[in-house]
């Protein structure tokens, strides 16, 4: 293999597979590359320990023994176990079809190989695909809040401009849902904080884990957040603006002396991004815009959309 730049950081290579000797076998590969390799055995392993391993690359079975392979791929991405931007390469021991390279796609996988693959081969693709999960990780630590994980301002413009290509490219909706999220001042006692630490974090905490795998949340300002939802049309975005409102006012599990809570929302959406254009900043002004109208109407009406 040809001499590569050194990493930034040590990368991480998960491998699951039933038996041993493919684990052996990379590791005694990839180790002396300077990539740590880690192994599991299952496919419920993999999905229980792959959030804590926190891995680079996944190399998984394409027959894994307990649990269908295609399934566990996208559990991994649908629970957020590995973030989109980490590989995950399905091995198979046998000649792969179309079929089952389409299907392992669509799951997430970003390849799926024969181990009649030449070992250099695969290796210069483990290098390929770490480099870009290490480079996006270095560019994301500037893009996201390091303690809630949500985009910072400069992140979520950049995602805007991502999403907005991508839209623009397909002819696919979009939108954009800005939230306030304050005490209810018909409930909480006198003198509660409209934007305190207390009611930011756990707010934070419930747009993350009830949002979508594809959506990008992040904090527009004090108390005030955004979310860039992709392949989301207008009536989609005010049935997301009123579930994260119903999310946030009722969820169960609550800090102790967290105040009741009132959120008002504003968003903009297209349904066709080709058809009707709109740039990226506009896109996260505009649901300002409409959040702004919906903290200062007095009719009842918490959700509104942008108008011009």
């Amino acid at each position: 293999m040809p001499q590569r730049a050194p990493f930034i950081r040590i990368p991480v290579v998960l491998v699951a597979h039933t038996g041993t000797w493919l684990t052996r076998a990379l590791d005694s590969m990839l180790a002396p590359l300077g990539y740590r390799v880690l192994a599991v055995t299952s496919g419920r392993e993999l999905l229980e320990q792959a959030a804590d391993m926190r891995p680079d690359v996944v190399l998984m079975d394409a027959n894994l023994q307990d649990l269908d392979s295609i399934v566990v791929c996208r559990k991994l991405r649908q629970l957020r176990a590995v973030s989109w931007h980490t590989p995950v390469i399905m091995i198979t021991s046998t000649p792969a079809t179309k079929q089952q390279r389409l299907a392992a796609l669509e799951a997430g996988a970003w390849d799926y190989l024969s181990l009649g693959l030449n070992a250099e081969e695969l290796l210069l693709k483990v290098d390929a695909f770490t480099r870009v999960k290490l480079e996006t990780d270095h560019l994301l630590e500037e893009d996201t809040e390091p303690a809630s994980g949500l985009y910072t301002k400069r992140g979520l413009e950049r995602r805007a401009r991502e999403l907005v290509s991508d839209a623009f490219r397909r002819h696919a909706p979009l939108a954009c849902v800005a939230l306030s999220v304050e005490p209810d001042a018909a409930r909480a006692p006198s003198g509660a904080a409209a934007a305190s630490p207390g009611v930011v974090d756990f707010a934070s905490r419930v747009l993350q884990a009830s949002g979508r795998a594809s959506d990008a949340i992040g904090r527009a300002a004090a108390g005030e957040f955004l979310v860039l939802a992709p392949s989301t049309a207008p009536a989609g975005a005010e049935q997301m603006a009123r579930r994260l409102s119903r999310v946030i006012e009722g969820a169960a599990a609550r800090p102790a002396g967290l105040p009741p809570l009132r959120v008002r929302a504003g968003f903009e959406a297209v349904g066709d991004l080709h058809e009707t254009p709109l740039d990226p900043a506009s896109l996260l002004a505009h649901a300002s815009t409409a959040l702004l109208r919906a903290r200062a109407t007095d009719n009842g009406s918490r959700i509104q959309r942008y108008e011009a």
